[in-house]
């Protein structure tokens, strides 16, 4: 995804510790997981991609206790992590209700991005903004949306909003209504798409769970894409009041979250689990 293996570290851990926090839990301990060449690669790469999964772990105030690896061709790096929760106050990715506000905590588009990066296509200001993001804890936001009525909340990865909007919305018995004006995107996301750098995750996702959605014509092609679009180590999407969403919302830009947003509605069931309008 990236070619500095420090950076790598630093992506791998963020988007592992994602999914305590979408729980509203607190990660504490971490074990490593290496996939690693017996040949090929100098062990100085590997050193770095743990200093950067350490570092992050840090920030978090995660304890690495371990590690195991594993003898393979294709490096791979990421983290089991275990941590605490409160049981009266655990948040799953179902029980969105009617009426409640979509609120996202990161902006879209690093698939196409970090595609077009890999092609040799992508300007540097928006490679940086990329991975400012992916390298950003949603410790933030999992703490912000704990002071509010949180009916469901999930983390946006590999499935794209769709996908992991579907769950919800599957999981909930609603309908997700997504605007497509609303929706926050990374620097350069749009070009991208125009530009036809579409990973092959994206156009896997769009064929799985396009059945399930219903896009409207006023939507932009470059929109659509970017609804599919896999994310790594993306924000949180987040269903509560809406009064709470606002709340929540202006908590999360005065503590410098300038990219979270209200993105959509939860209504009954229309016919498909998630609407792009």
């Amino acid at each position: 995804m990236v070619d500095d293996p420090f950076t790598y570290g630093q992506i791998a851990a963020a988007n592992s510790l994602s999914d305590v926090y979408a729980m509203g839990g607190v990660p504490k301990t971490a074990l490593n997981i290496v996939c690693w060449p017996e040949t090929g690669l100098p062990g100085e790469i590997l050193g770095e991609i743990l200093r950067g999964g350490a570092e992050k772990a840090r920030e978090a105030g995660v304890v690495i206790v371990g590690g195991h690896s594993v003898a393979d061709e294709e490096v791979k790096y990421g983290m089991a992590v275990t941590g605490v929760i409160d049981p009266r106050r655990i948040v799953r990715n179902v029980g969105a209700r009617v009426g409640d506000a979509l609120l996202l905590t990161k902006p879209l588009g690093t698939g196409v991005l970090m595609t077009a990066f890999k092609r040799d296509r992508l300007a540097a200001e928006y490679y940086d903004a990329a991975v400012r993001s992916m390298t950003t804890l949603n410790a933030g936001a999992a703490q912000a949306m704990l002071r509010h009525e949180v009916h469901a909340a999930t983390d946006i990865t590999g499935f794209g909003l769709a996908g992991h909007a579907i769950k919800m919305a599957d999981g909930s018995a609603v309908t997700l209504r997504i605007e497509e004006s609303d929706l926050p995107l990374l620097p350069g996301a749009l070009d991208c798409c125009r530009a036809g750098m579409i990973p092959g995750g994206g156009r896997r996702n769009r064929e799985f769970f396009g059945p399930r959605t219903r896009i409207s014509d006023e939507v932009a092609a470059e929109m659509a894409e970017i609804f599919f679009d896999p994310q790594t180590s993306g924000g949180l999407l987040i269903a509560l009041p809406e009064p709470q969403a606002l709340a929540l919302l202006s908590e999360l830009q005065a503590g410098g979250n300038l990219e979270a947003a209200v993105v959509g509605r939860v209504v009954g069931q229309s016919g498909c689990a998630v609407e792009l309008v």
